[in-house]
């Protein structure tokens, strides 16, 4: 697949995710076969007016690569002054969001709010497109609920202001996570426009990647939730896609071992009490499944220091030892 004229191989990408989808992640998951990345998602107004934490989220690094910066917001000129910002810190092409539901990004007309105003929808693209010299790429949903499904609309809009991809989550608004996933709508829009098209939501292993590709038609797929405490997915579809082969689960000492390694990572691109506030979460994604897991999560809410997870990991292997 190409994004403008960058090349793009390989089958699935990782899904921006605030919050979770931090450089520890992104790098973890290219080691592990995802064929690029998506920064977290950036408020266009806090990097227009010079927010540090925001700025920080539009630093790419070599391992992360491809990967695109990820800008949300309402105001095409306020979005392509944001762009010109991201650019500095090159990404290898940016990333548009029109899907996020949360309340404070829709809330405040951005997000999957502008899939209720396909107008503004073009003039933001044009706008961005116009500020910058990478590919840009638009991520939305289905529509805003059930009543409104117009991504089709919303795709071809895009693609007539210049955007170079899109990314179609296939619920709405409405839904937010919700079981059940719109392939047809996802099929409609890959018919509609000349551009790739990356189909996104609920592939979670090679079995579903070749699915949601079969059902669409799409150019590639984007994986999110399915890879929190688990890069794996990636050379598991990697494999399906390629040779048809289902990958055995990794080991118990496989997993522990990358997420000490996902979490060594963080305690070194973060200060010691972010990274462990935030290696709670990940732990408890990484032992999800495994025998014993259930008594020993709560241990993961309250992580405090380095030796914590350690002793987290040691316990697994003591519960699974003789099974």
């Amino acid at each position: 697949m190409k994004i403008g004229n960058i090349e793009i191989e390989g089958y699935a990408a990782l899904a921006p995710m605030a919050g979770v989808a931090d450089r520890a992640m992104r790098e973890i998951c290219r080691k592990f076969g995802a064929a690029y990345t998506v920064g977290e998602l950036t408020s266009s107004k806090g990097v227009s007016l010079g927010d540090k934490k925001s700025g920080s989220y539009l630093v790419c690094h070599s391992a992360e690569k491809p990967m695109a910066s990820q800008l949300f917001g309402s105001e095409p000129a306020v979005m392509a002054e944001a762009a010109r910002v991201a650019v500095q810190y090159d990404p290898t092409f940016l990333d548009i969001n029109m899907g996020c539901p949360a309340p404070k990004v829709a809330g405040n007309g951005g997000g999957s709010a502008l899939l209720r105003d396909p107008v503004l929808v073009e003039k933001i693209v044009a706008a961005v497109v116009y500020a910058v010299d990478i590919p840009v790429t638009v991520k939305i949903r289905t529509g805003w609920d059930s009543s409104s499904i117009n991504a089709v609309e919303i795709a071809k809009r895009a693609e007539a202001a210049g955007a170079a991809a899109i990314t179609v989550h296939g619920r709405t608004r409405q839904q937010m996570y919700a079981p059940g996933i719109d392939y047809k709508t996802i099929y409609e829009v890959k018919r509609a426009v000349n551009i790739p098209v990356i189909a996104n939501g609920d592939v979670r292993d090679g079995e579903s990647a070749k699915y949601m590709y079969e059902s669409t038609g799409a150019d590639f797929v984007m994986v999110g939730r399915a890879a929190m405490g688990n890069p794996f997915v990636f050379e598991q579809i990697n494999a399906y896609m390629e040779k048809g082969i289902v990958l055995p689960e990794p080991t118990i000492e496989q997993r522990l071992s990358v997420m000490k390694e996902h979490i060594d990572l963080m305690l070194q691109y973060k200060s010691e009490r972010t990274a462990l506030m935030e290696s709670r979460k990940h732990t408890a994604w990484y032992i999800k499944g495994i025998r014993g897991a259930a008594k020993i999560r709560k241990m993961c809410g309250e992580i405090e220091k380095a030796e914590d997870i350690q002793r987290i990991a040691e316990m697994i292997l003591a519960e699974n030892r003789n099974v």
